[in-house]
């Protein structure tokens, strides 16, 4: 039985940068759900639920996947789903951007992506089946002249390109990608006063909240006809001005 396509079947999930935001919600409505969770951020508390395994470390580094990976496997012997959230974003006029940033920028939206991605792919393959989903950006389709974004646009729009990439390599493995490409989201990341003006970014009006990237997930991690798919939940922003 594939467990990663049976909606009433606990599933092992494993989510990168979780520790706050769309990520540690990400957890909550996966827990609350009835499924095990792994999560990973650079920084996280222990866990003391049986269900829930907390794996500290930068996602940039391959020993820090390897960890938890093998957390996955060792306490609960499989992994179904593997949630590329972590990312990092830095709105620069391009040539400000510093080779520090550019560096990070790779450390972890590209290296982070591949290392952790790699190894839950293996574990996925031998146990017939997974879903991977990644959150990328809108900007790397629909650029916007009052965010510049090229690293974010540069990296992000690679992983977009590696999901399709992906889906087609593994699709007769029983092993879904997928990605939401998310607007501009209502997060610790933006602070309060920057609200109004990024809400006006989006066609509808407003920024997007958490729970609408959560909710994508979900909905992804429950449709086993769906792979490949870029998921804008963007407020129209993928659609044009």
């Amino acid at each position: 039985m594939n467990t990663s396509n049976t909606s009433n079947t606990s599933k092992v999930i494993i989510v990168t940068g979780a520790s706050q935001g769309i990520g540690l919600q990400t957890v909550k409505a996966f827990r609350a759900a009835g499924h095990r969770v792994v999560a990973n951020a650079r920084t996280i508390a222990p866990s003391d639920e049986a269900d829930l395994v907390t794996v500290a470390g930068d996602i940039g580094h391959p020993e820090t996947a390897k960890r938890i990976v093998e957390e996955a496997i060792g306490r609960f012997g499989r992994i179904d789903t593997l949630v590329n959230n972590a990312g990092i974003f830095i709105a620069k006029p391009f040539t400000q951007y510093t080779a520090d940033d550019y560096a990070r920028f790779n450390s972890v939206n590209l290296n982070g992506f591949f290392h952790i991605t790699q190894q839950a792919i293996a574990q996925m393959e031998k146990h017939g089946g997974g879903h991977v989903v990644t959150i990328t950006t809108t900007l790397a389709e629909q650029a916007n002249s009052k965010v510049p974004s090229v690293l974010a646009s540069l990296t992000k729009g690679g992983l977009n390109a590696a999901t399709k990439s992906l889906a087609i390599e593994y699709a007769k493995a029983g092993i879904r990608v997928n990605a939401v490409s998310p607007g501009i989201i209502k997060s610790p990341m933006h602070a309060p006063e920057t609200h109004a003006t990024l809400a006006s970014f989006h066609p509808v009006g407003r920024m997007g909240e958490m729970s609408d990237i959560v909710d994508a997930i979900l909905y992804l991690d429950n449709a086993p006809f769906v792979t490949g798919e870029i998921l804008h939940v963007d407020g129209g922003q993928s659609a044009g001005r």
